[in-house]
C-alpha cells in the first residue's frame, strides 16, 4: 500500500483559495485606484456630479461581485466600485458616466453613480438604497414567473437604509415569498453623519433578520478572507433554496460620505479601533511582493485608459438615443 505524503485535494483547495484571494485583491486595488482618480478629477472640477468612494469597504464589496454568477442580479451600493468590477462592469462604464460621455451606459445623462446594465443583471441604482431591495425582489419574481431557476439576487445597503420603510417592506416580502435574495448590509457606523446609536436600539442588525425569518450572517468587513467565505456561503444558501439571507458586515467608512464631505464627525476612537483597519493593508493569503506587482500594473493600466478616453470621448450632445450602447467586455472572466 502506497501512502501519499500529502492530500492532493487539500493542496488544490489551498491553491484555489490563493487564486481567489489574488483575484479579489486585484479588483480591490483597481477599485481603490479608480476612486483616487475620480476624487482627483472631482477636485479639479472635471466631474460635476457627486463622487462617493468605497475606501474601507472593498473587501465586502468584491466578495459580493465574485460570489455572483452570470444570470444573477446585483443592485450595488454607492460604494460598491469593487463589487461592480468583480461582477463584470467595464472600467470605461464608470469613467464615461462620471465624465458625462454619451458613450457611457447612461448616455451622458447622469455624471454620477446611478449607472447600470439591467439586461446583464447590473441594476441602475437610486440614491435611497432601501428601495433597491424591492427592485431585486421584482426581478426575482419575474424570473420565477418565467420559469428561470438557479438565479440569486443581491442588494447592497448601508446601515442607514435599514431604518427606512422601503427596507422593511422589501425584506418582509422576500421572506414571505422565499426569494433567493441576499441582502448585504455594510454597517459603516454612520448613516451620513448619524451614528448607529441614534439609528437603532437593537443590539445587532442581525436581530432584524431573525424578526423577519431570514438567515443572518455576521462578518468582519475588514477581513477579506472572512468576507469571501461568509458572503459566498450566503449566496450558496440562497441558490440552494433556503430563502433570503442577510449578511451584516462591521466596518468603518474611511472617508466622508462623499468628496464634498470631510467626515469630521467620525469618532477618532473608531478610526483607531479594529473597525478602522484598511482592508487593503491586511490582505491575508497574499504576500506583499505579489501585492506590489499588482499595484504597479494596475496604476499604469488606469493611466493608459484615462489618456485614451480623453482623446476620444464625446460629451452629451442631446442626440444620445441614436448612439448604440456597446458592451466593452469584462475586465476578466466571470465565475461560471
Amino acid at each position: 500500500m502506497v501512502q501519499t505524503l500529502f492530500n492532493h485535494n487539500a493542496v488544490d483547495e489551498i491553491s484555489s483559495t490563493r487564486e481567489m484571494h489574488v483575484k479579489a485583491y486585484r479588483v480591490m486595488l483597481l477599485a481603490r485606484i479608480l476612486d483616487e482618480k475620480f476624487a482627483s478629477l472631482y477636485r479639479m472640477g472635471k466631474i460635476h456630479g457627486g463622487v462617493f468612494l468605497g475606501r474601507g469597504q472593498e473587501a465586502l464589496s468584491v466578495s459580493v461581485g465574485l460570489a455572483l454568477c452570470p444570470g444573477d442580479i446585483f443592485a450595488p451600493l454607492i460604494r460598491d466600485g469593487a463589487g461592480r468590477l468583480a461582477f463584470g462592469e467595464p472600467i470605461l462604464d464608470a469613467v464615461r458616466t462620471y465624465l458625462g460621455s454619451s458613450l457611457g451606459p447612461m448616455r451622458g445623462r447622469d455624471g454620477n453613480i446611478h449607472r447600470g446594465r439591467p439586461k446583464e443583471g447590473l441594476l441602475a441604482m437610486i440614491s435611497h438604497l432601501g428601495a433597491m431591495i424591492s427592485v431585486v425582489n421584482g426581478t426575482l419574481l419575474a424570473h420565477r414567473l418565467k420559469g428561470i431557476t438557479g438565479t440569486v439576487g443581491a442588494a447592497s445597503v448601508g446601515d442607514g437604509a435599514t431604518s427606512t420603510g422601503a427596507f422593511h417592506e422589501a425584506v418582509n416580502q422576500a421572506a414571505v415569498e422565499k426569494l433567493p435574495l441576499v441582502v448585504i448590509v455594510a454597517n459603516n457606523q454612520y448613516a451620513y453623519s448619524t451614528p448607529t446609536e441614534r439609528q437603532f436600539a437593537c443590539r445587532s442588525l442581525l436581530d432584524r433578520a431573525v424578526g423577519y425569518g431570514l438567515e443572518g450572517h455576521a462578518v468582519d468587513g475588514t477581513d477579506l478572507s472572512a468576507c469571501l467565505k461568509v458572503v459566498g456561503d450566503a449566496v450558496s444558501a440562497a441558490r440552494a433554496g433556503r430563502g433570503p439571507q442577510m449578511v451584516v458586515a462591521q466596518l468603518l467608512r474611511l472617508c466622508g460620505h462623499g468628496e464634498h464631505d470631510d467626515g469630521g464627525y467620525i469618532d477618532p476612537k473608531l478610526k483607531q479601533s479594529s473597525l478602522g483597519r484598511d482592508c487593503l493593508r491586511w490582505p491575508k493569503g497574499i504576500c506583499w511582493n505579489v501585492a506590489g506587482r499588482i499595484l504597479r500594473s494596475l496604476r499604469s493600466g488606469v493611466m493608459r485608459r484615462r489618456k485614451g478616453l480623453k482623446k476620444a470621448s464625446p460629451k452629451c450632445s442631446g442626440n444620445q438615443d441614436r448612439i448604440p450602447i456597446r458592451r466593452t467586455g469584462l475586465p476578466w472572466p466571470r465565475n461560471t
